[in-house]
């Protein structure tokens, strides 16, 4: 009775005893359950991956689009950028190769070049210290150059009605330079206004009142031929246009005598004026020349 009693207990615990196989039972539908679960999971893994790969394609898609925009920018740029440059650089060869100046380039580099003789030639050329000239009876004289004047404005070297006009129209400077004639009996001051173009001089030159008391003022120099000449010792006065420049000269006697000392008569028939004159014309046409060579080319004479 014992026995059969023990056994019962025993199987009426069993399904209640955690240790017991019951529990075991358990144990093992538990496994089951997390085998199922393992397995419901698979399908969805897959559906991740594919979304997650198609994810990846699209912007791969979309990188290689850009790229390729892009890439297209980039090479816009460049191709504009290369025409640019060749273009620039075709251009560039047609300016600076050489060709046949034109005759306005040829004519522009004469009155260039004139126009810089004032401040590109020396002294010497510009008032040389000897110059030839007929005399009357067409005999052949020179004068002498007794010295160079300082450079002054063109206000303070000539007579006030003069100087205003030459201001007006801005001239930039005025060079002077005394001579005699061989005998010393003549002395004459050239003067040379620097104006800024020829058009500049012409409309000066059309201003200027036609009055030979006044001109360029007298530089004398101490111990020479001209150490008498002043302002009362001109007898006439004069100018002349070539270029840019506006050539003054004025004349009078070495011993001193004044205008109103000497007949007007006496002027007509000595040889004062015209070898003033002479003096004067021999510089205003050197400084005007043109030059002796004039390029062809934009580079020298070969083109």
């Amino acid at each position: 009775m014992s026995a059969t009693g023990s056994g019962r207990a025993a199987r009426a615990r069993t399904p209640g005893t955690p240790g017991g196989t019951g529990g075991t039972g358990g144990t093992g539908g538990t496994g089951g359950t997390a085998r199922r679960s393992r397995v419901r999971n698979w399908p969805a893994t897959r559906r991740d991956r594919a979304a997650i790969q198609r994810a990846e394609l699209a912007d791969l898609e979309r990188g290689i689009r850009f790229r390729t925009i892009f890439l297209i920018l980039i090479g816009t740029i460049l191709a504009v950028a290369a025409t640019n440059v060749l273009t620039g650089t075709v251009g560039l060869v047609r300016e600076t190769r050489s060709r046949p100046l034109t005759a306005a380039e040829q004519d522009r580099y004469i009155r260039d070049d004139i126009a810089a003789r004032w401040h590109t030639w020396s002294a010497d050329l510009v008032f040389p210290v000897e110059l030839e000239y007929v005399g009357l009876g067409r005999v052949q004289q020179y004068a002498r150059r007794i010295g160079l004047a300082p450079e002054v404005s063109c206000a303070a070297g000539t007579d006030a009605p003069v100087g205003s006009v030459l201001t007006e129209y801005g001239c930039r400077t005025l060079l002077r330079a005394t001579y005699t004639d061989q005998t010393s009996t003549f002395v004459f001051t050239v003067g040379v206004a620097v104006l800024g173009d020829e058009d500049r001089r012409i409309a000066a030159s059309a201003q200027l009142a036609v009055d030979d008391r006044v001109g360029v003022r007298p530089v004398a120099f101490p111990g020479t031929a001209s150490e008498l000449f002043g302002a009362a010792q001109r007898q006439r006065n004069a100018w002349t246009g070539v270029g840019p420049y506006l050539v003054l000269s004025t004349a009078g006697y070495a011993d001193g005598r004044t205008r109103r000392a000497v007949a007007s008569e006496e002027i007509l028939h000595s040889e004062l004026w015209p070898a003033a004159q002479a003096v004067a014309g021999r510089i205003a046409r050197s400084l005007g020349d043109e030059p002796s060579a004039v390029p062809q080319c934009t580079q020298g004479n070969v083109c």
